[in-house]
């Protein structure tokens, strides 16, 4: 166990100046918040050394995980990115100007029928995420198994029930931040 952190010091202003008022969450909430920001600040360094882009890895990594032959409808990616389809739309454009996927599109060509990582893009993706994947487990490496197993399971019960009482699913906030 660990000292006491400003974490703990905000629950006890809190608790000091409003009596009563149920503080317990700041425990819990505050401290995600700050691993998040944390955390997203560090893998924005390591993109912009590794000189790709959240989005472009993420959608690489989305085609890379599908297995062989590494192509997917647009429908599909959207979801498995949890995103939605205008925003796949513009990745895809990207990556395609950039020669790291292949688009396949009906005979008129105005509907995309599927995208397919190109010997570019599998070679980009292999180099980046094991640079990223490396450097994350590198993080957490002060966490003994038994610890990440148990965080891992909260985190996932968390998640689960967050879900539940907010009536939403991934796909459901997908579409909420595309309107």
């Amino acid at each position: 166990m660990t000292g006491s952190d400003s974490t703990d010091r905000i629950q006890l202003a809190w608790a000091r100046e409003r009596p009563g008022t149920p503080v317990a969450s700041i425990g819990v909430i505050t401290r995600l918040w700050r691993l998040g920001k944390l955390l997203g600040d560090e893998r924005r360094r390591v993109l912009t050394a590794l000189d790709i882009d959240r989005a472009t890895l993420d959608l690489l990594s989305t085609l890379r995980r599908a297995g062989p032959p590494y192509r997917l409808p647009p429908r599909d990616l959207a979801r498995r990115s949890l995103i939605s389809a205008g925003a796949i739309t513009q990745r895809v454009a990207r990556a395609e100007a950039e020669g790291l996927v292949l688009v396949h599109r009906t005979e008129s060509g105005r509907r995309t029928i599927g995208v397919e990582l190109t010997e570019e893009g599998h070679a980009e993706v292999e180099r980046s995420v094991d640079d990223l994947l490396r450097h994350e487990e590198s993080l957490i490496d002060h966490l003994d198994p038994a610890q990440r197993d148990q965080l891992t399971e909260l985190l996932r019960v968390l998640l689960a029930g967050l879900h539940d009482k907010l009536g939403v699913t991934d796909e459901d906030a997908v579409e909420r931040d595309a309107n």
